[in-house]
């Protein structure tokens, strides 16, 4: 069955970084896009970043462009997310997401900026 497991979470101060990482397993990984979600309190979910089954074609939400980076490694089937200048309003729960016969997700990591 199709697993999703985020890392990488943590408490850190505004400017700082930190980079996620989403281990995948029980589908074909390399042939597929995945995705980086986030919500914060109260918030909808918003779509971060994706980034194409090869790794060849990147996008980016508008209030984290320049900021993050979503990579990949399809040789260990993980996805990643460095942030960079984290802000508060970086503040939420970050889920790895892919859509195969539907869409799954992790059980998410929590980043909270704050000093």
């Amino acid at each position: 069955q199709v697993q999703l497991v985020e890392s990488g979470g943590g408490l850190v101060q505004p400017g700082g970084s930190l980079r996620l990482s989403c281990a995948a397993s029980g589908f074909a990984f390399s042939s597929y896009t995945m995705r980086w979600y986030r919500q914060a309190p109260g918030k909808e979910r918003e779509l971060v970043a994706y980034i194409s089954s090869g790794g060849g074609i990147t996008g980016y939400g508008e209030s984290v462009r320049g900021r993050f980076t979503i990579s990949r490694d399809n040789s260990e089937n993980t996805v990643y997310l460095q942030m960079n200048s984290l802000k508060p309003e970086d503040t939420a729960v970050y889920y790895c997401n892919v859509r195969v016969d539907r869409n799954y997700w992790g059980q998410g990591t929590q980043v909270t900026v704050s000093s």
